[in-house]
């Protein structure tokens, strides 16, 4: 399975974007210390995994310490290793009640971790649900939104490419 790791890491001024190689990890802990190395006195630091256009796995380092793992879907972990190394040991997401009209709700696969790990910087639990579970989006279309919100999306573009 292919996946693509971008890290987003702010430092006092501005957001700096790596793209970084998960082959060898254990486990989210061996991916936060990589993401530790691409700026260590960031203030924030994010590392967007997405796989195959189906799964995204978000991380998230305050100041270096304390970190946090959302999975949009724990079948990652069974589809591959660097999926499993990412979301051992998360639990089933606390997923916010859909409305019955929610057409959103048919779609969504299984979250995994911390659904508020975006909260404070503009992405609610219930967005960043919605933008995994929205018909049609990819996960790189989620990473870019989620980078918009928090205004890297220049620094993800320009690690993409595009």
């Amino acid at each position: 399975m292919s996946y693509f790791a971008a890290a987003l890491v702010r430092p006092r001024r501005g957001w700096v974007a790596a793209e970084l190689d998960l082959d060898e990890i254990e486990d989210a802990d061996a991916a936060a210390d990589l993401l530790r190395e691409v700026e260590p006195d960031a203030d924030l630091a994010l590392l967007f995994v997405e796989a195959d256009d189906e799964y995204l796995v978000v991380l998230r380092l305050d100041g270096g310490d304390e970190l946090r793992v959302f999975g949009s879907d724990a079948s990652f972990a069974d589809e591959s290793r660097v999926g499993a190394a990412l979301l051992v040991d998360l639990e089933e997401a606390d997923v916010p009640a859909a409305d019955d009209d929610d057409e959103e709700s048919d779609v969504m696969s299984q979250p995994v971790g911390d659904t508020d790990l975006l909260a404070d910087v503009g992405v609610s639990a219930r967005d960043l649900l919605a933008l995994c579970a929205h018909e049609g989006m990819l996960p790189s279309d989620v990473m870019l939104e989620i980078s918009r919100k928090v205004g890297a999306a220049d620094a993800l573009t320009e690690l993409r490419g595009e």
